[in-house]
């Protein structure tokens, strides 16, 4: 699906009229992103299930801050079984594909997105009766996908998959816990310029995440260069019982930043915690 995406897309911007960046623009969502991610498919703009925040102006466009917030619990006869993430005006608009599950407690999530030029940013959910809907905002933000890459990448890439967990104080059994998961991984989008060499790098990013509880999925996701650098995650699980949450992800390195034709694949990575109600 996304290895079309690049050349779809330039050829939707050839097209695009001179106002494409205005607020509330949704052509390339109309054009490109609906039908190669959605096609047939009946899509309701509403917050009734799930409700987007992230600000009108961004401070940093390489880590812009976004929080999805659902409606309701997740449980076993209702629940939102995934959750997709775009920046309409990216270069490679789609950030991620979030799957949840009943044991999520709640599809909730927040991470830091890069973006690269005033946009639209997009939440699409998908309920486990097979209804969607759609939400979204719009961010002033420029240069946050070709942003310099720090300082110092050797240093950067020492520390590559390490995870850290941290889980806020007083976790209950049975009730969802908010979980952070941060990751050292330097996301590279495949046009960021290394300040020590001056040469543009090429990508190089998480794209599978697994996070289970005692071997139950809680989280599973597919995700981009549009994912700041150490990625992020704030989410919700529900320890029944004292156990293992484990974190798990692999990376790829891309030839172009646009296209996903020409891959290869990076490590893969795990990290376990000990979680007691």
């Amino acid at each position: 699906m996304q290895k079309t995406y690049n050349v779809i897309y330039l050829l939707a911007l050839m097209i695009l009229p001179a106002t494409a960046a205005a607020e509330g623009d949704d052509i390339t969502w109309n054009t490109v992103l609906k039908s190669q991610f959605f096609a047939g498919k009946n899509i309701e703009e509403s917050n009734a299930v799930i409700e987007l925040d992230a600000p009108y102006r961004a401070e940093d466009p390489a880590i812009v801050p976004v929080k999805v917030t659902s409606k309701f619990p997740q449980s076993k006869d209702k629940y939102i079984k995934k959750i997709w993430l775009f920046v309409d005006k990216n270069p490679f608009p789609f950030v991620g594909e979030f799957e949840f599950f009943p044991e999520s407690g709640k599809a909730d999530l927040a991470l830091r997105v890069r973006v690269n030029t005033y946009s639209d940013i997009r939440a699409v959910a998908e309920t486990n009766d097979g209804k969607f809907s759609m939400t979204k905002k719009f961010v002033k933000a420029s240069g946050g996908c070709s942003a310099p890459i720090g300082a110092d990448l050797d240093e950067a890439m020492k520390r590559l998959g390490k995870v850290k967990f941290r889980l806020d104080d007083g976790v209950q059994s049975g009730q969802p816990a908010l979980t952070q998961l941060m990751i050292s991984h330097p996301n590279l989008t495949g046009m960021q310029m290394d300040q020590m060499t001056r040469f543009i790098r090429k990508s190089h990013f998480i794209d599978q995440l697994k996070v289970t509880f005692n071997g139950k999925p809680v989280l599973n996701a597919k995700i981009d260069i549009a994912i700041s650098a150490d990625p992020n995650f704030r989410f919700y699980f529900v320890p029944e019982k004292a156990g293992e949450l484990k974190a798990e992800f692999t990376d790829v390195s891309c030839e172009s930043p646009t296209s996903r034709n020409v891959c290869s694949k990076g490590g893969s990575y795990s990290q376990s915690y000990t979680v007691s109600p």
